[in-house]
């Protein structure tokens, strides 16, 4: 059992993805409204070396002598994992210890004005950083980043990233309706999406509850509209999770083990970690193809967000 690195789990994007976790549970620059993982617990942007690397860098290479390859190595987790220090340090270890291994970075992209964060970056295949605003107002209410954090500032980072970078980006803009599909903003999306020139634009949504009551996923036809509105030649919506059937390493014990805990009492993702001494971020892919059977439910209670087996 890993403590830094989790999977492979099924992703939407990456197929089959190692997760590295280079930060505690909830350390971010943002506490996004609808982020999966549950409210952010130390909102930051100071950089330190949040875990130990020289131990994630003992289970890196322990999983390369002992597992099939994955098909990317992905920095992710429950915050932002460019806040360790060490974050480059590690991005080079893997390509220089499994060069044939691609590297996916996920990435709100908030510390991309800073020239050391990008100089780290260069070294990864795909970066996958997010932007839900382009207007003050709603960049407050839906992302809601750490006070003195500029939105302009932001979208300058990841445009000067575009420059140096010569691997791909896929920019995620996650849509909610009611909070950042008003005209205003997408236009001023479209605005800063051609100045960074991703190579993709992805739309997403809210897949199961976020931190915050009455918001709610956008429809097909929703997201279709803005696809519409910006007449861009590379927007995408993002599909659903690939039929675990047809993934190799999908383990239907963990599956098992997590539809025998929530049919005994309903539990919050938290609860779901410590009983079962998972990664949160495994459980929660699971979780994700699980609710795409319909086979679980969520629903909020004052200490959060629980699951349950649908009835």
């Amino acid at each position: 059992m890993y403590k830094y690195l989790f999977g492979p789990v099924p992703s939407r994007r990456l197929g089959m993805s190692l997760g590295v976790d280079l930060v505690p549970h909830k350390v971010c620059t943002f506490n996004c409204v609808y982020c999966e993982c549950g409210r952010t617990t130390t909102l930051t942007s100071g950089r330190k070396e949040f875990v130990p690397v020289d131990e994630v860098l003992k289970e890196l290479n322990h999983f390369f002598k002992s597992n099939p390859s994955p098909d990317y190595v992905t920095f992710s987790g429950a915050g932002e994992p460019t806040l360790n220090t060490r974050f480059g340090e590690v991005l080079d270890f893997i390509k220089e210890a499994r060069p044939d291994i691609p590297v996916a970075v996920l990435t709100n992209g908030s510390l991309l004005n800073d020239q050391k964060v990008r100089q780290e970056m260069l070294g990864a295949d795909i970066v996958l950083p997010s932007l839900d605003a382009a207007t003050e107002d709603v960049f407050r209410k839906i992302d809601r980043p750490l006070p003195g954090l500029v939105l302009e500032e932001y979208i300058q980072g990841l445009i000067d990233f575009r420059k140096a970078y010569k691997g791909k980006i896929w920019l995620e803009v996650f849509i909610l309706p009611g909070l950042n599909d008003g005209i205003e903003n997408l236009n001023a999306l479209k605005t800063a999406i051609e100045k960074i020139k991703p190579d993709s634009i992805q739309l997403n949504t809210l897949d199961r509850p976020g931190t915050i009551e009455k918001i709610r996923p956008a429809n097909r036809a929703e997201l279709q509209h803005i696809v519409d509105l910006w007449k861009l030649n590379n927007v995408e919506i993002i599909a659903s999770l690939p039929d675990r059937k047809m993934i190799k390493a999908y383990r239907e014990d963990i599956e098992n083990a997590l539809l025998e805990t929530i049919s005994r009492r309903p539990c919050t993702l938290d609860d779901m970690v410590q009983i079962l001494g998972v990664h949160i971020n495994e459980i929660n892919k699971y979780l994700g193809v699980l609710a795409e059977e319909n086979k679980i439910e969520a629903y909020k209670l004052q200490r959060g967000i629980f699951y349950r087996v649908r009835k």
